[in-house]
């Protein structure tokens, strides 16, 4: 049998304005439109290996890693397991860490990880799996971590290692500082590393402090490797380990000096690369209408000038000679470019009614609109396009609000408890609320799944501080829907698969709608989390219901949330907000008090989410001031989505 090569060098990302040109980047890698159509490929140039391996009667040899990047890489595995035959009976597999202390048991552990997605739907001899064992006496670790490294080697080394990238750079648990040369050893993690995982653990302070990980050595030893990188927040540092200098501060640099690896990336991480991001500065460019304003926008805040202000020698001077050429004079391609800025702000995000829209990002008609808005948790809608939905409740329009998911899990249960015992007061001889009680002050650890009443209790507060919100802005209770996709109700931090269960029910909702305008999450930092999951199975649904009539009176707007927002020149409608706005939308924010303080997934970012949006969409205005645009007080910003 001849193995099947995947030559990630002929596959190119065909959209305009991206090029192949790559003479800034030090590691090969490829960019996809999807982190799902890149996992599949990935999987089959594993499954490949260990078919070829096979043939020649060898054992393959695989450096497995865990996280989110990875998932769906497993989930082809295994359908390729049940559906094509394919055998792990010759593979010997050895994980890259593991957190310490942390018993197997844990759902927390990556020994459960690995085998609830992968190793228990395969048939792959126990005997064959390597993880590192997180319970292993600490007197006797540096032993077992030499014996780690021996077994490895024992076994003829790593055939393909499977790597995923940390936001400090770490590959496997190898923080910076990280030789070239270290073997598999105990560490302490970075603090970044601990923030990012504390959503798994319902807060930092529940993740351990220190792991076992193989070392950078160990890596580098592997005959190939192939580096996942998926979403938006890997995208600055995935830039600094393609583009910069090797050093132990970005411990994946090292992999520069390997000869056989390739990033595989999917859009959003791609987008810090210099041949993503301005590609006028790598070679000729095709100069489409959007990429032109992307142009002029990274010109405009590169020379922090507004965009009027720039010269015929600003855009010579940097790199977009030709796009002069082409469009004659900065004079007109400046006022080109501001027009189709200043075209996105309207106070009208519904339409204005009985105006001239050819120049307004909304249509004037209808003039009262059928409006959804999908919000992933409890409280998106008001903390990501608060403001917008005020607006659109007084402009008369008919809202419907959808809450996609209860958001049960991020109730605490000291939160819980509050008003359990509230409720106990109330009506003490209620059994429920005892059984409630004496749960939540037993319950040791994170990984105690909640009892089906402990969730029920937590998805009621959150839907009762939502009515809370949503009356305030003045939207009537009926208007108001409770979603509970079915992917999301496990009782744990891990979610299930999209089902066509939660297509269904949004299928039916939007049915039964038949709404002009859908608001929706675009958030895709995590393609495994909860908003990508939401937003995916709204995209489902919608090409389900495409061919309907009402379908084609139907536009759809994409918001981000409190962590990152759209880039200027994505924006393609933005609403102003003025100061009683803001304290409005503020207050909206407020009554969603269980996530208020102390809230369970923080992330890197301590200040509260009302301030955090606050702060995002001043940042937004003054973008849209410093390019020379009107000053307002904040601005909300959504991308229109084509289907």
């Amino acid at each position: 049998m001849k193995m099947e090569i995947i030559d990630y060098k002929n596959i190119t990302y065909k959209e305009a304005g991206k090029f192949e040109e790559t003479r800034f980047e030090k590691i090969h890698n490829v960019i996809f439109d999807s982190s799902l159509e890149a996992s599949i490929l990935v999987a089959h140039e594993i499954a490949s290996l260990i078919r070829f391996k096979d043939e020649q009667n060898e054992s393959c040899v695989l450096g497995l890693a865990t996280g989110s990047s990875p998932i769906k890489v497993y989930e082809e595995l295994v359908r390729m397991h049940n559906e094509e035959g394919l055998s792990f009976a010759n593979v010997i597999t050895f994980n890259l860490d593991e957190y310490y202390p942390m018993d197997k048991s844990n759902i927390q552990s990556y020994f459960y990880f690995m085998h609830e997605h992968l190793f228990n739907h395969v048939d792959i001899l126990p005997e064959n799996i390597n993880i590192p064992n997180g319970a292993i006496n600490t007197e006797n670790i540096y032993q077992y971590c030499i014996d780690y490294e021996m077994k490895i080697k024992s076994a003829g080394g790593l055939d393909f290692q499977l790597l995923g990238i940390g936001r400090t750079g770490h590959i496997g648990f190898n923080e910076p500082g990280s030789h070239l040369n270290s073997g598999t050893r105990i560490i302490t993690l970075d603090h970044i590393t601990r923030i990012d995982a504390a959503p798994s653990f319902l807060g930092i302070d529940n993740v351990p402090r220190k792991a076992i990980t193989m070392g950078i050595g160990t890596v580098r030893s592997a005959k190939r490797i192939v580096l996942l990188g998926w979403g938006v927040s890997k995208s600055d540092i995935l830039k600094e380990t393609i583009e910069g200098e090797i050093s132990s501060n970005v411990p994946a640099t090292y992999l520069q000096q390997h000869n056989n690896t390739t990033f595989v990336l999917d859009r959003e991480a791609s987008a810090e690369l210099t041949r993503v991001k301005t590609p006028w500065l790598v070679t000729s460019c095709i100069w489409t209408d959007d990429l032109k304003l992307k142009a002029v926008v990274w010109l405009s805040e590169l020379l922090a000038k507004p965009i009027l202000k720039l010269t015929d020698k600003d855009y010579n001077d940097n790199g977009m000679s030709g796009l002069l050429t082409e469009e004659g004079t900065a004079y007109s391609l400046n006022i080109k470019m501001f027009n189709k800025l200043q075209h996105t702000i309207t106070g009208w995000p519904g339409g204005k009614p009985n105006a001239d829209d050819s120049n307004r990002p909304e249509r004037a008609e209808p003039s009262k609109k059928r409006v959804i808005i999908f919000s992933p948790h409890p409280d998106d809608d008001v903390i990501s396009m608060g403001g917008t939905f005020d607006r659109l409740v007084e402009q008369g329009h008919e809202v419907h609000i959808a809450y996609q998911t209860s958001g049960n899990i991020a109730v605490s249960d000291e939160e819980a408890m509050k008003f359990a015992e509230i409720t106990k007061a109330i009506c003490p001889d209620l059994n429920e609320v005892k059984q409630i009680i004496a749960f939540l002050k037993g319950k040791q650890g994170n990984d105690i799944p909640d009892t089906l009443d402990v969730r029920k209790l937590k998805g009621l507060i959150r839907r009762s501080e939502s009515y809370a919100a949503t009356r305030y802005l003045g939207l009537k209770d009926e208007n108001v829907h409770f979603l509970d996709l079915p992917f999301y109700e496990t009782g744990t931090i891990k979610k299930g698969n999209l089902s066509q269960s939660d297509i269904n029910i949004m299928s039916n909702f939007i049915e039964d709608i038949k709404p002009h305008q859908i608001f929706a999450a675009g958030d895709l930092a995590d393609p495994h989390g909860t908003h990508k999951v939401c937003l995916d199975a709204l995209f489902k649904a919608l090409d389900e219901l495409k061919d309907n009539a009402y379908m084609n009176d139907c536009w759809v707007w994409l918001y981000r949330g409190a962590w990152h927002e759209w880039e200027s020149f994505e924006i393609e409608m933005a609403v102003p907000m003025s100061p009683d706005q803001v304290l409005k939308k503020r207050h909206a924010i407020f009554y969603h008090q269980s996530q208020k303080d102390g809230v369970m997934f923080q992330g890197d970012d301590s200040r509260e989410f009302w301030v955090r949006v606050e702060d995002r969409n001043r940042l937004t205005a003054k973008k849209y001031n410093d390019l020379g645009l009107a000053d307002y007080a904040a601005i909300e910003a959504f991308k229109r989505y084509h289907f």
